[in-house]
């Protein structure tokens, strides 16, 4: 197991890069993503199908132990572990991979609270499939990850991190 990153150490995601970067509070890289966000562009409002801005924190980790392209629904792994033929016999879901690091707002009216939720609107930083490209916008949301570069973020960062999105 890696040793956690430094306690003052934060995640910033761009919606323009479609990255992801791990940062001391001072600044210095720490590690860099590439990532997929929303289709429909940044935007806080229920169903709105848009990745929130703002700033957030990681409110709950899911998925400690379970393998690499392990699925999940409703945040619970299924006991499957994601496939070519497992998608052909699924087509139309909305693959949730490997882990899921559950994020918080922390701007009321912004990104917390009634309409504009992202807890509520199940926001997360998870795993997909490796077909999936990245550096382009396609997710329902969330920001999506290569499963292997999110395991490699799960193990340094804890609940509570913040996140800011961009």
């Amino acid at each position: 197991m890696n040793t956690p990153w430094p306690q003052r150490a934060h995640i910033h995601i761009s919606l323009v890069d479609q990255s992801l970067r791990l940062l001391t509070d001072e600044g210095s890289l720490l590690a860099e993503y590439p990532v997929s966000t929303a289709l429909n562009g940044a935007g806080e409002r229920d169903g709105s199908g848009c990745t929130p801005r703002g700033k957030h924190y990681i409110r709950a980790r899911i998925g400690d132990g379970q393998p690499l392209n392990a699925v999940f629904r409703g945040r619970r792994p299924t006991g499957e572990v994601y496939t070519p033929d497992l998608a052909a016999a699924y087509p139309d879901r909305d693959w949730i991979l490997t882990r899921i690091l559950w994020l918080c707002g922390r701007e009321w009216r912004r990104n917390r609270g009634p309409g504009v939720d992202t807890f509520r609107r199940f926001i997360y930083i998870h795993g997909t499939p490796d077909t999936e490209p990245m550096g382009i916008p396609m997710s329902h949301g969330c920001v999506r990850m290569r499963n292997s570069d999110l395991l490699e973020l799960f193990e340094r960062a804890p609940v509570g991190m913040h996140v800011t999105i961009e």
